[in-house]
C-alpha cells in the first residue's frame, strides 16, 4: 500500500504525424532540423514517449498535424510553424474535444 493520494489520470495532447505527410511537414516547419530525418525514427521516439506517459497512468490524445491546414492556423495565430505552434494546436484541439489537460 502506498501513501500517495489517489489522483485521476491527466490527459496529455501529443503531436502526431502521418507517414505520408512527413516530407511535406518537414518543408513547412521552421525547426525541422530538430526532428529526425525519417518518419520511422520519429515514430520510434514518439511511441516510446507515449508508452512512458501511459505507463504512469496518464492518457495520451494523438493530434495529427495536417500540412494542408497547419499553415493557415499558424498564420491566423501569428506564430511561426515550429514546435511551440504544434504543441499549442494539439492542446487547442484536445480542449475543443471537451477533454481536460
Amino acid at each position: 500500500m502506498t501513501n500517495e493520494p489517489n489522483t485521476a489520470p491527466t490527459i496529455q495532447a501529443m503531436v502526431w504525424y502521418k507517414e505520408e505527410d512527413w516530407d511535406s511537414l518537414l518543408e513547412l516547419f521552421t525547426d525541422s532540423d530538430l526532428l529526425p530525418a525519417s518518419h520511422k525514427d520519429w515514430l520510434i521516439r514518439a511511441e516510446e514517449l507515449k508508452k512512458k506517459i501511459e505507463g504512469s497512468g496518464d492518457i495520451v490524445v494523438k493530434v495529427f498535424i495536417d500540412p494542408q491546414t497547419f499553415p493557415a492556423w499558424c498564420k491566423e495565430k501569428g506564430t511561426p510553424m515550429d514546435a511551440s505552434a504544434r504543441t499549442e494546436l494539439a492542446i487547442e484541439v484536445t480542449t475543443r474535444q471537451n477533454l481536460s489537460i
